[in-house]
């Protein structure tokens, strides 16, 4: 199975400018280069912050973007979102009992469950205890198969200071429930702008830079995030009931290329 991992979109209305660069137009190039390369992966997952301030233009922008792409695309919210300005535009959007952007899918491979870290008026990552419950009802119904989790706000700490505080609170609660379940192949989330792979609690993790701004890789600023233009990504990910291979794609890169 191939699906696109995209995080980070940012996007603001159109014709305005994010830290010097368009993030519309940067996604526009991510699109094109999926449906040059990849239009025969099965879907494509956006892990939040998919507009910069919660505006409903940009999330109108999001739309007629993503309507381009050649793969059905499925999105999470990221602390930058608005949940009632996305669902405004996005109102087929699934969500769960307590009106959370959280919803699982059946694949070919095993249960891809997406999550809802998104806490209004605040930058770091919230899973409350009704969308616990949610995760751990999901977790049950999956303890047969495979599962793949996807969210927005890492749930440890990477050594990016303001970033790490930032990140999912008490995730003390959230690994009480997913250290339970041997089955969970692979986390991906978003929120870093940085391309990130490791594991955690035996289960493997992987994130990358966004399709707009970066975070610098800075391991002594404190307080403020240091932002960088470094090349913008997606990740191919290739996946079957034995193996998980996640390429990242700086989709703007034009280094040569040549046969060896």
């Amino acid at each position: 199975m191939k699906f696109i991992h995209i995080t980070d979109t940012h996007l603001v209305a159109p014709g305005q400018k994010l830290y010097e660069l368009d993030p519309l137009e940067r996604l526009g190039q991510c699109i094109e280069s999926i449906n040059r390369f990849h239009s025969d992966a099965e879907f494509a997952i956006v892990t939040g912050d998919l507009a910069h301030a919660g505006n409903e233009l940009a999330y109108r922008a999001l739309r007629v973007a993503f309507g381009t792409l050649r793969l059905k695309t499925h999105f999470i919210l990221g602390n930058h979102d608005s949940r009632q300005h996305f669902f405004a535009e996005f109102p087929e959007s699934p969500r769960d009992a307590g009106g959370f952007v959280q919803y699982t899918l059946d694949t070919s491979i095993g249960r891809f469950i997406c999550l809802d870290t998104n806490e209004p008026a605040v930058h770091w990552g919230v899973l409350c205890d009704s969308r616990l419950a949610w995760l751990s009802a999901e977790l049950e119904r999956g303890r047969d198969m495979p599962v793949y989790l996807f969210m927005h706000h890492p749930p440890f700490a990477v050594g990016l200071k303001r970033m790490d505080e930032i990140s999912l609170q008490q995730p003390e609660k959230f690994a009480a429930i997913v250290s339970g379940h041997k089955n969970i192949r692979h986390l991906f989330f978003g929120h870093l702008h940085r391309p990130i792979g490791g594991s955690w609690h035996g289960i493997p993790f992987t994130t990358m830079r966004a399709t707009s701004h970066q975070v610098a890789l800075d391991f002594v600023m404190e307080g403020v995030v240091p932002g960088s233009h470094e090349p913008p990504a997606y990740a191919v990910v290739l996946a079957d009931a034995d193996l998980t291979v996640v390429h990242f794609h700086d989709f703007l890169d034009r280094t040569n290329t040549f046969i060896l």
